[in-house]
């Protein structure tokens, strides 16, 4: 039997609106009064969200984007003080709730994992403070870029833990590693100017507006190309992060045997003779139950 296929755009969801047009998923965090902070319903919604639509196929771009002054300033308090705290039900056996609770990570981890394991590529638009959990956000994209306003913040150091949901394991595969201690160590605001320089996002825009038009023109321009080269490249992209270079070209070598598409390159080629858009056809849905 075919695997149910709840709709996500239609979906009613606490921490998020999400919409879907012209191939772009577009998700947007939603609760601008509390600051976009990251409930327990954001960690499991999240994920949710996006293995639908990498799932079942609905879309060939995701866009992620947030409402009000700030991005998110991460973690909410609430996680911390409702009883249960991060680290679950207090007393018993200390080893016990230690395992228990390095499980507890693995689960947050995973939140932003799935952006990365995500067949198509994740861009995010960032206004305001980006801090704490939102830098593991970030660093999970594709592809990031930023308002004016826009800074960044590796908070855990400023409440006296050690971050631990992918900022250090991803920030230092896309800054300079003197950068990352810096921030890690002190604290300090990353401005959008200076994330620039660095390389941590792409562009910075004066306003939130100008910011997602840009960004939408770009997930618009990326979903017109060939899906199973888009994600082949990130496949190839995120393979060579983590592999040799060696290892990286044989992928791609044994990759190629298989994906290689020369009816999406007849039809790449024939579209700009005849002056038209090419026409792909989507990535299957994933099959996940017989």
């Amino acid at each position: 039997m075919p695997d149910a296929a709840p709709h996500t755009a239609t979906q009613a969801w606490t921490c998020f609106d999400v919409s879907i047009e012209d191939h772009v998923a577009h998700v947007r965090l939603n609760r601008p009064d509390a600051m976009n902070t990251m409930t327990r319903a954001f960690w499991n919604e999240l994920p949710a969200i996006i293995r639908d639509i990498d799932d079942h196929a609905r879309a060939r771009v995701i866009v992620i984007s947030s409402t009000g002054k700030h991005f998110s300033a991460g973690m909410d308090l609430g996680v911390f003080t409702d009883g249960e705290g991060v680290t679950g039900a207090p007393g018993g056996d200390p080893a016990i709730r230690a395992e228990a609770f390095r499980r507890h990570v693995h689960h947050l981890q995973d939140t932003f994992s799935c952006l990365d394991q995500a067949r198509m590529p994740v861009l995010m638009a960032i206004q305001g403070g980006c801090i704490g959990g939102a830098v593991d956000f970030a660093s999970a994209c594709d592809i990031r870029w930023a308002t004016e306003d826009a800074f960044f913040c590796i908070q855990e150091i400023n409440i006296g833990m050690t971050a631990d949901v992918g900022t250090f394991p991803r920030l230092c595969k896309l800054i300079p590693e003197g950068h990352v201690r810096e921030l890690a160590y002190t604290g300090r605001r990353l401005d959008a100017r200076r994330a620039r320089e660095i390389g941590l996002v792409n562009e910075v825009y004066p306003t939130h507006e100008a910011m997602l038009e840009a960004v939408m023109a770009t997930a618009r321009e990326i979903a017109s190309k060939s899906p199973l080269a888009v994600a082949g490249s990130k496949v190839m992209i995120n393979y060579a992060r983590d592999h040799s270079i060696r290892d990286a070209l044989d992928y791609i070598a044994t990759w190629q045997t298989g994906m290689f598409a020369p009816p999406h390159m007849m039809e790449a080629f024939m579209a700009k003779a005849q002056k038209r858009d090419p026409v792909f056809p989507d990535l299957l849905p994933v099959k996940k139950h017989m």
